[in-house]
């Protein structure tokens, strides 16, 4: 039998170990059952056709259809900042970041459903608010709606559509390095596609989800394009995982994020329904297999989602399928607790 002595300090052992066990990093319920809408303070301009950007802790919000604000919340505070607006309207881009600054680049301007594509990069500096113009893309590759990545000093861009929501998706990938200042023509993908997000996993780039978006034929969302497409940047070339890697739930306007070498594909359109979808899907490209996590509280597409410190973010994008209404609230998931 132990001795009082010993049985205290076994209990105060306890007692320690329970109190700091409760006190780290606990979550709140809403985390612990999926995602969580943030009771922010102030808000965002609603939009969609957005890009959405981590730099130094910051998040950044910024483009859409007509000329809104750079809107910035800090996840420490749950706080929105608005900032300068964009020069003009830009928006169907995937937006990246280099040097602390973000990058406009495959994006449009203008009305549906002839919307134009830009003509050059935009970048946007982060410490002084001032948006400037950045190199001209070579005329014969300009799209919108394209997917985009930055690799070792090149920006990468994938696929979009020459000819706002009409006609004319493609293939094309280019890259443009950001030390020379030069564009270069690259393999085609193997498949042409519009509306969706490009994600690097290690040294390779992955595409998942998107269209080919075709108002000419009246088939702007029916198109959808379910497999995954490879870029091996190290070995310059192309494959398509296996058709067990497909899509599970086919759609475009969708946003895809990395997370411990795996894509994870958010919301998104469809022909399937009107409302924007709800569903956060993540493959393993090694193995081809699909994760279902837990869908979001509002559905969306045509916005960006982002990752910071184990949490899942999205914000904006259109609620229905063709546009509007558009969202200004934010969500997140801990997603660590559904990806080791």
């Amino acid at each position: 039998m132990l001795k009082q002595s010993t049985k205290t300090l076994i209990f105060l052992l306890l007692a320690t170990f329970n109190f700091s066990f409760d006190s780290a990093d606990r979550l709140s319920a809403d985390e612990k059952n999926g995602w969580n809408i943030i009771d922010a303070i102030g808000e965002p301009q609603k939009r969609e056709d957005c890009g959405f950007v981590e730099v130094d802790g910051l998040f950044y919000l910024l483009g859409g259809r007509g000329i809104l604000t750079v809107d910035v919340f800090n996840p420490a505070t749950n706080t929105w900042v608005n900032k300068s607006p964009t020069p003009f309207e830009m928006h169907h881009f995937q937006a990246v970041t280099y040097n602390k600054e973000i990058y406009v680049v495959g994006g449009m301007t203008g009305n549906f459903p002839h919307e134009t594509p830009l003509a050059n990069i935009f970048i946007y500096n982060t410490k002084s608010d001032t948006w400037r113009q950045g190199a001209s893309i070579p005329d014969s590759r300009r799209r919108g709606s394209a997917g985009t990545a930055i690799y070792k000093n090149k920006i990468y861009l994938i696929g979009g559509i020459k000819d706002g929501h009409y006609d004319g998706t493609v293939s094309w990938m280019d890259s443009y390095d950001l030390l020379t200042k030069k564009w270069d023509s690259l393999p085609d993908a193997p498949h042409a596609r519009d509306h969706y997000h490009a994600t690097l996993v290690n040294d390779k780039i992955y595409l998942a989800g998107g269209r080919r978006t075709s108002f000419k034929t009246q088939q702007v969302v029916d198109l959808t394009v379910p497999e995954i497409d490879e870029y091996d940047i190290k070995n310059k070339g192309w494959q398509t995982l296996t058709d067990r890697a497909n899509l599970p739930t086919l759609r475009a306007g969708c946003t895809t994020v990395t997370y411990k070498n795996r894509l994870v594909v958010l919301g998104g359109e469809s022909s399937k329904q009107e409302k924007s979808h709800k569903e956060v899907e993540a493959l393993n490209p090694k193995t081809n297999i699909w994760l279902s996590l837990p869908a979001l509280v509002t559905g969306r597409h045509d916005t960006q989602a982002l990752v910071y410190k184990n949490r899942l973010y999205v914000v904006a994008g259109s609620a229905n399928r063709g546009g509007g209404p558009d969202q200004q609230s934010i969500e997140v998931l801990k997603i660590n607790n559904y990806l080791d």
